[in-house]
Parts: C-alpha cells; sequence; structure tokens
C-alpha cells in the first residue's frame, strides 16, 4: 500500500526516503521520475527510474539557483504528464513546498492558496524559513 501522498488530479506524489527507497511501491504507483530533495538520501530508487537530486536545507539558506533548479525540474515533469514521487526526509516539508511552487508555474494559483490546498487533511511541518525563500523564488519566476 503506497504511504506517499498523491496530489489530487495529478499523476505527482510527495513522500519521505522511506517512498523513495520502496521499488515496489514506485513501480505499483507507476512512477517513472523521482525528484529527492533531501540532504541525507543517497540510496537510488528503482534502476529505470529518472531521479533527480537537488539536496535542499529543511529551512532557510538554500541558493535560490537550487530552489530554482528544484521547482523548474518538478514543473517540467508534471507538465510533460511524467508519472512523478518529489521525496524528502519526512515528506512534511520539502516536497510539499517545491510542489506547491512548481503548480504555482503551472497553474497559476497563489503560492500560499497552492501550498494549502496541496496540504488539506494531511500532516504537515513545512519550514516557515523554506516556504519564505520558495516564496522568493516563485515571486521572481512569474
Amino acid at each position: 500500500m503506497p504511504t506517499a501522498n498523491q496530489v489530487e488530479g495529478r499523476k505527482l506524489w510527495f513522500g519521505s526516503i522511506g517512498d523513495a527507497r520502496n521499488a515496489v511501491q514506485i513501480h505499483e504507483m507507476g512512477v517513472e521520475a523521482v525528484v529527492l530533495l533531501s540532504t541525507d538520501l543517497t540510496d537510488p530508487p528503482a534502476r529505470d527510474t529518472v531521479v533527480c537530486r537537488v539536496p535542499l536545507v529543511d529551512g532557510e539558506g538554500n541558493a535560490s539557483w537550487r530552489l530554482q533548479l528544484a521547482i523548474d525540474a518538478v514543473a517540467s515533469l508534471v507538465s510533460g504528464d511524467v508519472p512523478t514521487l518529489v521525496c524528502c526526509s519526512n515528506g512534511m516539508s520539502r516536497s510539499p513546498s517545491v510542489i506547491a511552487a512548481a503548480l504555482v508555474k503551472i497553474d497559476g494559483i497563489a503560492a500560499d492558496d497552492q501550498l494549502k490546498r496541496l496540504l488539506v487533511g494531511r500532516a504537515a511541518d513545512v519550514s516557515p524559513g523554506l516556504w519564505r525563500d520558495i516564496r522568493r523564488t516563485v515571486d521572481q519566476i512569474r
């Protein structure tokens, strides 16, 4: 049974290190690409899965180019309708934040509104410093 959270209406999930390491789950979900955002995740997922690793700290201080790269990678995969899993350590801060920012690029909905929609009914612990930096990056994109 998948533990990753699926984004409504999309072939997009966010989750934890455990989700990224679970090759059976990745296969069952139909995931073709994994975006790894954790600084402590080094084990690659399933061999035939595309992997993009952009290590981010769960707080302020990430280089804006790293945030931009993570957001652009997720937005590109989602726009291309590629089944994608975005993971960080616990799946509660970096992964939903980056997904929300990527969906801002795609849907044009305000960043705070997009994050709220994404997290309805889900456990989350988004770092205020990380979210502030991501919002700043999103504002530069738009």
